[in-house]
């Protein structure tokens, strides 16, 4: 194809220490393959491959940025060579949209280069060959230290009439060949008008390796050897090169090369150091402290030492094994000259790349949330500007940045020091996306959990950095109920928000559902800001504080509890007093309390109604009332069992008066009477005997009571008598000395309690279960100062 002109900025060159430089611009080559042909001026273009590089002194690699780099020895094969001093070098650039590189465009690109100051011997160090070339007059071979040289002229009989032949020292003997076939070992050797130059590539069979100072060398001892008429030529083109010397620390890195090299310089004490330069790319740096390089030297070393980071090198992201890091890279060239006796002035040039190893960097998380505007405020850093943010997952759900946006969470970038860069993501605490979980009394913690995904340097590997945020805020306003009564109802009006989302109510420990509140004949109706709960006087729950002759002090409690941890927050609790003319109330621990209404004609003396057992008396009467107070194993009280329950039965009857007679007294004015009194307990809810009494936040639960009016007919019954338990408290812990019944005790606190519970009932289906027992700082079981000894048994 017909060669192209030049995209402008396409190609920079320069020539340095006789080197050509040439530097392609990555940005025009995007998309692309390309091809470089170096112009043969006698044959045309040859392809520029690894093989010919070697051995013509050519180098084609990257800078630090990606930009393609050519550099070229002005000794290269094809390079026009015009006395030593000007020199040329054309080369072809093929860029093609394929990689078989059809339909490539061409770009001839010519290079100059005007060198002069040779010195004797100059050696040059490149990523991929030695060169070494040296003045023809030099050194002389009658020099007493060229013993080295001195050894090979026995062969020089055998070397061809006019023409170069190398002799090569190695470990495993002399080798002398002919230049025609150094050239298929991969070696490259010429004369000039007033040079001769080896080029060699490295850790080649005639190459051998050495420590110097602590630096491995690469070294080919050769002598060249030329023959014309009377003339013999020995030329020694020994060269050596540094393959190692690189040490790395977490802030540095160090380039080390002797400053000595015996096989370059065999007369030590005669050398002298000249000047030594560093560089950067194809630019000498003239004061390196400016860049916080370090350039030192002694008579063993020349150290160079670059921050990481520094400029001049660039600083790459990667990712190894999954995890995110940093490489360094750099272009460093070294050149020492240096004189001794034999080779009067030495240059030693030296090009290096060097990259540090895999450096991670853990990316930090910087949360900048701010609670006070409900909104996630996190950066996710320090990146190098070759990271980009493609995509995040919030808990288990993927979106694009597009998508991110459009759903409303705001992503950007935000600029840190030294270059690097972070990513920030904002989320308000509402969002659906968002964890949200009730804690403590009235706090939600906010969870946004979230995976990046971001593509890390030029080759965009994907690299994944999860992060978990929480932030709690006192949010939450805990509920606060009304209650009020009417002549037969207690009411509970409690907020609804946050109910069964946050907290339950509870009875007990009984969750209070709307089953629950059916079945205990609870009401319960809700508007749009609170259920309202209207609980009869009698129902199940209602707790009696207080009970006299024709009044209830009556209590109904709800719990609220959390959800999760069933934690109570608070208490919901109407109090009311309620004048009520009949009732009955069957208390947890066994009392009965009857305030009974009897309607007769004749009216009777209520004085002398009583129970079964005829000294149980009411405690409180008036005309048509009697109050009576008792417990379940005593009056006379039956008990029975039906279904899941346990029913005490007692009887409220009236003592006829009647006139005596001869025989059974059968005149009489006052009517026949008789009220049953039933109290009903589930069978799976102890009744208390003793003085024990449960957690006052879970009241035991009072049983269900009816009085029932009969006529005095004969009813045959089967009924149970009242269980027979005793309780005594011995004195200690032989049990043979107790207290006596119904005398308080006292106690000092941890001080033991001998109790001892029996069960005289004879009958083999009974058992006794101790469930709960507690001590009271008086004789009311019912006292809110108690201590628990025993809890569900």
């Amino acid at each position: 194809s017909a060669p192209y002109v030049l995209p402008l900025g396409f190609v920079e060159s320069s020539c340095r220490s006789r080197i050509f430089w040439m530097k392609l611009n990555k940005l025009l080559l995007q998309g692309k393959f390309f091809q470089l042909e170096i112009n043969d001026p006698y044959s045309g273009p040859v392809l520029l491959d690894e093989k010919l590089a070697s051995r013509c002194g050519y180098v084609l690699s990257e800078d630090v940025w990606g930009n393609p780099v050519f550099r070229a020895s002005v000794l290269g094969c094809h390079v026009v060579n015009e006395a030593d001093e000007l020199f040329s070098l054309s080369v072809n650039i093929k860029v093609s949209s394929f990689s078989n590189m059809r339909a490539a465009v061409t770009y001839t690109y010519p290079m100059y280069c005007s060198y002069s100051s040779w010195a004797s011997r100059e050696i040059v160090c490149e990523e991929n060959y030695m060169e070494v070339s040296v003045k023809t007059d030099v050194p002389s071979v009658s020099n007493d230290y060229t013993v080295a040289w001195m050894s090979a002229l026995p062969e020089t009989q055998n070397v061809a009439y006019q023409l170069w032949q190398l002799m090569f020292v190695s470990p495993s003997g002399r080798k002398r060949i002919m230049v025609s076939d150094a050239a298929k070992l991969g070696y490259s050797f010429n004369n000039t008008l007033y040079r001769v130059y080896l080029r060699a590539p490295y850790h080649s069979n005639e190459s051998d390796t050495t420590t110097v100072s602590g630096v491995g060398m690469n070294m080919v001892t050769s002598t060249s050897m030329y023959r014309q008429r009377w003339l013999l030529l020995l030329i020694d083109t020994t060269v050596s090169c540094p393959v190692d010397g690189i040490s790395f620390t977490d802030t540095t890195l160090t380039w080390t090369v002797p400053s000595i090299i015996p096989t370059l310089v065999v007369q030590e004490s005669t050398f002298l150091s000249k000047n030594i330069l560093m560089g950067v790319d194809d630019q000498v740096i003239v004061n390196p402290e400016e860049k916080n390089y370090v350039l030192e030297h002694n008579k063993t070393h020349i150290r160079i030492t670059i921050p990481i980071g520094a400029e001049g090198g660039k600083l790459k992201s990667s990712v190894s094994g999954g995890i995110y890091g940093v490489l360094y890279s750099i272009d460093l060239f070294l050149e020492h000259t240096w004189t001794d006796a034999d080779w009067q002035t030495t240059k030693y040039t030296v090009i290096k790349s060097i990259t540090t190893p895999f450096m991670p960097q853990i990316p930090s998380v910087i949360n900048n949330t701010l609670p006070e505007e409900r909104l996630f405020n996190v950066a996710l850093g320090h990146f190098l500007p070759d990271v980009s943010l493609v995509a995040i997952t919030i808990g288990n759900v993927p979106f694009t940045l597009r998508e991110a946006q459009h759903h409303g969470f705001k992503i950007y970038e935000t600029p840190f020091s030294n270059s690097m860069k972070g990513f920030v993501l904002e989320i308000s605490f509402d969002d659906p996306y968002i964890l949200k979980e009730y804690v403590n009394r009235n706090e939600t913690k906010y969870t946004l959990l979230v995976n990046y995904t971001l593509s890390v340097g030029p080759e965009m590997t994907l690299y994944y950095h999860s992060a978990a945020l929480e932030c709690v805020i006192a949010d939450i306003e805990l509920p606060k109920a009304v209650g009020y009564c009417d002549e037969e109802n207690l009411y509970l009006a409690i907020p609804t928000f946050g109910l069964h989302q946050y907290w339950n109510l509870y009875l007990g420990n009984k969750l209070l559902n709307r089953h629950v509140a059916h079945t205990n004949g609870y009401l319960a109706a809700t508007n749009s800001t609170h259920v309202v709960l209207q609980v009869p006087l009698f129902a199940v729950g209602v707790i009696y504080e207080e009970v006299s002759f024709q009044k209830i002090r009556a209590r109904f409690d709800v719990a609220l509890r959390k959800v999760r941890t069933m934690e109570t927050l608070q208490m919901f609790s109407i109090s009311c007093s309620f004048n009520s003319s009949a009732f009955i109330i069957c208390h947890p621990d066994g009392t009965i309390m009857i305030s009974a209404q009897m309607k007769t004609v004749p009216a009777i003396d209520m004085s002398k109604t009583k129970l079964r057992d005829s000294s149980c008396k009411p405690r409180e009467y008036n005309e048509g009332h009697a109050f009576f107070k008792f417990h379940v194993t005593t009056c006379g009280t039956s008990v029975r069992f039906e279904g899941d329950h346990i029913i005490y039965e007692n009887e409220i009857s009236y003592e006829k008066e009647t006139l005596p007679g001869q025989s059974t007294p059968i005149i009489t004015r006052d009517p026949d009477y008789r009220l049953t009194v039933l109290c009903y307990y589930r069978a799976k809810e102890t009744l208390v005997l003793g003085a024990f009494a449960s957690d006052p936040s879970s009241p035991s639960p009072f049983g269900s009571g009816r009085m029932v009016a009969r006529p005095n007919i004969a009813v045959y019954r089967r009924i149970r008598q009242a269980l027979n338990v005793v309780s005594r408290v011995s004195k200690d812990e032989s049990f043979t000395e107790f207290y006596e019944s119904n005398v308080a005790i006292l106690k000092r606190p941890f001080e033991p309690v001998f109790l001892e519970m029996e069960l005289k009932d004879e009958s083999p289906d009974t058992e006794l279960y101790l469930e709960n027992c507690w001590v009271t700082g008086s004789l009311d079981f019912s006292s809110t100062q108690r201590w628990n000894i025993t809890l569900n048994g």
